[in-house]
């Protein structure tokens, strides 16, 4: 009986603990991945993660800091006006948004249609309301006792159009939300409530909607991106933080500080991509530096998040407490993200099945060590001169990933200036939602090799988005492309090499690209530089250990992954 009672407390320990995750420090993980970090029956795995992608797709922190009134808003676009005072209004705000309809606003934001069909796999992506919506993909929807607002949410940094297909948690390389949120939060600080209603017609909840509104953004401070597609959520956090108190956002909610503390990343460059959803799964540590080491990434990234949208904290400490379910919700359906196939895309006939398992064996020689290791289907087969004359696509699935018990740091000599930029955000350590919530920032030295799960899909490359191809990855440092052109990945053959892994060299870019300098990468400016990941890796006392033909081999059989 005794056994009996200890088998049971020790249970519900442990279901409890599953129940909250707050991974601990250094905690052991899975190697294969924790992609059910919840424990979820197989039954009710699938409904629990279609409501966490529709809580990813439609931000559900309904206390968010920053709600935009919609109808009023959508107005100074679209609508047309013979009010000469709204008509001036209307263009000056068009002019400073650079766009001329509301939908092209969002477009440019780099927000993307939602599919026809919801798809499956990595392509499932739930109708929040059951039918295709007529918005797009990362604006966010309240009715409140106000009126309707928006907000964006996290597909909007976190999804991307491959090749005419939207994937939830691939990075998208064209997103401005950071550029919109630092326009918008300027434009409203200029603004009041009496000047929107002129130029709208805001009703007396959509009047206050913005008055309070207004008064969240006093508490934010953004910074445009040094390069489009890259973020800069922890200039964000850290800017908008030095606008509080010091005495008082750690214990309470926010105290306005006129004069916001000195911070070095208002003008240190610290910017990194959104990197893929289907990573954390295998980590115990997150971010590109390795930097969070314990509780809850998901949870973390809304406190921040909200941090970010100048959102009272005891608000946000309520809701938390009220919404376990859909934290729950959100984290498993990061978690059980999937990565895209090369053979989603391409025919099977494109891959070189013996280039692959010779590119395999030279992995495993240099790059195992710190990207794991991923089992094939071809090693269970014995194979015969038909598969590698005509493979069939299940030849190259993935049967097994193994990447670490214990996520590690390598500084490989890549730019530092990201993992550097974390030391602003340490004091986050001493917020007593962190302390609730076992959060836990580290400073690391370097960053995290990732698992290289669906690399294919995530050029450009680096943290700092710094090398367009995986060609320009095994390329001696010095060797590299000083600048290169980036663009869409609309047309998978004009937008994309698919000899190199990614962007096309300079004589095959579309021309638009180049209309555009907004669209040139520059290696010289601060912070986006494609130095390192070479020197003892396909680099030994100085010299070169593969040929061009095995560097091919050796993308060839990333291309499988």
């Amino acid at each position: 009986m005794r056994f009996f009672f200890l088998t049971l407390f020790f249970c519900l320990l442990t279901i409890h603990a599953r129940a909250d995750f707050s991974p601990q420090e250094d905690q052991a993980w899975p190697i294969e991945g924790l992609s059910n970090p919840y424990d979820i029956s197989q039954d009710q795995f699938f409904p629990v993660m279609r409501k966490g992608r529709i809580h990813a797709l439609q931000y559900p922190v309904e206390v968010t800091g920053l709600k935009i009134p919609y109808n009023p808003t959508k107005e100074i676009f679209d609508d047309i006006t013979y009010n000469p005072f709204r008509w001036i209004a209307q263009k000056m705000a068009r002019r400073f948004a650079g766009v001329k309809s509301y939908d092209e606003l969002m477009a440019w934001l780099g927000l993307n249609q939602y599919p026809q069909e919801e798809g499956d796999g990595p392509y499932y992506i739930p109708f929040p309301d059951g039918t295709r919506p007529s918005y797009r993909m990362g604006e966010s929807f309240y009715d409140t006792e106000n009126g309707k607002a928006f907000s964006l949410s996290c597909v909007a940094c976190h999804s991307a159009n491959l090749f005419g297909r939207p994937v939830l948690g691939l990075t998208n390389k064209r997103t401005r939300a950071n550029e919109f949120m630092r326009r918008g939060v300027s434009m409203m600080k200029k603004g009041n409530s009496q000047l929107f209603a002129g130029v709208t017609s805001a009703d007396r909840g959509e009047r206050r909607m913005y008055t309070q509104t207004k008064k969240n953004a006093w508490f934010v401070e953004s910074r445009t991106p040094s390069m489009l597609g890259l973020d800069t959520s922890l200039a964000h956090v850290a800017l908008s933080l030095s606008h509080r108190e010091k005495s008082a956002w750690a214990e309470k909610t926010k105290t306005f500080k006129r004069r916001p503390r000195e911070e070095k990343l208002r003008d240190f460059v610290a910017d990194s991509k959104p990197m893929p959803w289907w990573n954390v799964k295998y980590k115990n540590k997150w971010l590109s530096d390795g930097s969070v080491v314990a509780g809850n990434p998901i949870l973390t990234n809304i406190l921040w998040n909200e941090i970010g949208r100048g959102t009272d904290l005891q608000k946000l400490d309520q809701w938390f407490s009220d919404n376990g379910t859909k934290i729950k919700e959100l984290t498993t359906a990061v978690f059980s993200a999937v990565a895209p196939r090369w053979t989603d895309y391409f025919p099977a006939e494109s891959l070189d099945l013996d280039k692959a398992i010779k590119g395999q064996a030279l992995f495993k020689r240099s790059c195992t060590k710190c990207h794991g290791d991923y089992l094939k289907s071809w090693e269970e087969k014995e194979l015969s001169s038909q598969d590698f004359d005509h493979p069939e696509k299940s030849l190259f699935e993935t049967k097994k990933v193994k990447y670490f018990k214990n996520t590690f740091v390598r500084d490989v000599g890549t730019d530092p200036q990201r993992w550097q930029g974390m030391s602003s955000l340490l004091q986050l350590n001493d917020l007593e939602l962190s302390k609730k919530h076992g959060i836990k920032i580290k400073l690391q030295k370097g960053y995290v090799p990732p698992p290289l799960v669906g690399i294919w899909s995530r050029w450009p490359y680096m943290h700092n988005n710094s090398m367009g191809s995986l060609c320009e990855v095994l390329t001696v440092s010095s060797d590299r492309s000083k600048t290169f052109w980036t663009g869409p990945a609309l047309d998978q053959n004009l937008d994309f090499d698919s000899s190199c892994v990614g962007f096309p060299k300079e004589e095959d870019v579309p021309q638009e690209w180049t209309q555009n300098r907004e669209n040139l990468y520059d290696t010289s400016r601060s912070g986006q530089s494609n130095s390192g990941h070479d020197e003892r890796i396909f680099i030994r006392e100085g010299r070169e250990i593969y040929s061009r033909d095995q560097k091919m081999q050796i993308i060839e059989f990333l291309k499988t992954l």
